[in-house]
């Protein structure tokens, strides 16, 4: 059996491509597998970092707006198709599994012109272009949010990489903390913004640097790998930790009380998979579904949100400080996050992809 997944650009589209490969491999160890992505997204890195094929078509971007450019996307969306089908026929595909960003368009096209079953699995609550298309095409198509707009849909979670879902925080708690050179008996703050980072969110965590440090608080702040930081906290008791990247997250949610961070689908899936409560700031940009995201947590109890525009040094002292300094609250949030999480997403899409195939 051959599989070919497409969904490249972000973390969110690629992440869950991945873990879907994973656990097509954990069923059947003789599954083909290929991913399609551009080169423009962190598919190149990411994909052969875990060990799988990756083959390349042009990216073709669709424009939200009646402008000069739309005059130029058939004939580039048309080279993009007869790539992706001729990936398609190279490998002898069975099925194509999507999950949005631009090279899901041409990869569903090509699929529908060779007749080859078509999987779309959208995370978000709001689907993007390439899953509203890939959605007309075929009646097998899944979500990782509960009320999807999608017609058809059937809600299956967020398909999560196994170190992720297999965590256990309270165990792994003090080996994590060690691991960044954090002390074991402190409370910790996790800040990250995405696979990029996120500036307003370096910045407020920074400049709450002095207060967090004299309530006892320590910080393991995740930059992004493009961002300098405007200052760094004079070495101190507790540790304020600064790194531009960080590819264990896994430790880093064990290390963790609570986590500062974006609203997107798969930051969601997975704070919520291993139970940790978190301080959403969705992005302020785009439609809006980073924020439905965070409120699904927030109304269940597992974390609170904040807009962009709002969040500043005094609201992480003023609503985030007391949560960190209250033990027994973190734990309440603990476990409400955990009862939103799914942790069998990934072997569940699995099933369905090979049964599809067969």
């Amino acid at each position: 059996m051959r599989v070919v997944l497409a969904g490249g650009g972000t973390a969110g589209h690629i992440e869950p491509a991945l873990a879907l490969a994973d656990a097509l491999r954990h069923l059947d160890r003789a599954v083909g597998i290929t991913c399609v992505g551009t080169e423009r997204g962190l598919e190149t890195r990411l994909v052969p970092a875990r060990g799988y094929e990756l083959e390349l078509v042009p990216a073709v971007p669709l424009p939200r707006a009646i402008t000069p450019s739309l005059l130029t996307v058939p004939g580039r969306l048309a080279g993009a198709i007869n790539a992706a089908a001729a990936v398609l026929d190279r490998v002898r595909a069975d099925v194509l599994v999507g999950f949005g960003g631009y090279v899901a368009t041409p990869a569903y096209l090509a699929a529908k012109r060779r007749g080859i079953p078509i999987v779309v699995h959208e995370a978000n609550p709001r689907p993007g272009l390439a899953n509203r298309l890939g959605a007309m095409l075929t009646e097998h198509v899944f979500t990782g949010y509960p009320e999807s707009a999608m017609p058809k849909a059937r809600y299956i979670g967020t398909p999560l990489r196994r170190e992720i879902v297999s965590l256990d925080r309270l165990s792994m708690g003090d080996k994590a903390r060690s691991w960044f050179g954090l002390q074991t008996d402190r409370p910790t703050l996790l800040v990250f913004g995405g696979s990029q980072g996120a500036r307003s969110i370096n910045q407020a965590a920074l400049g709450a640097a002095h207060t967090l440090r004299m309530a006892g608080v320590q910080v393991l702040h995740v930059l992004g790998p493009a961002n300098e930081p405007d200052h760094e906290p004079p070495p101190g008791d507790p540790q304020y930790v600064l790194l531009p990247y960080i590819d264990r997250m896994d430790l880093a949610y064990a290390a963790a009380d609570l986590a500062l961070c974006r609203g997107g689908a798969l930051t969601c899936a997975e704070l919520t998979a291993v139970g940790l409560p978190g301080a959403y700031v969705p992005l302020p940009h785009g439609n809006g579904e980073q924020r439905i995201n965070a409120e699904r947590i927030v109304a269940g109890g597992g974390g609170l949100v904040v807009d962009d525009s709002e969040l500043s040094p005094d609201w992480i002292i003023q609503n985030v400080l007391p949560i960190l300094r209250d033990p027994e609250r973190v734990a309440v949030m603990s476990e409400a996050a955990s009862r939103l999480g799914r942790k069998d997403a990934d072997i569940m899409l699995a099933r369905k992809v090979l049964e599809i195939a067969r």
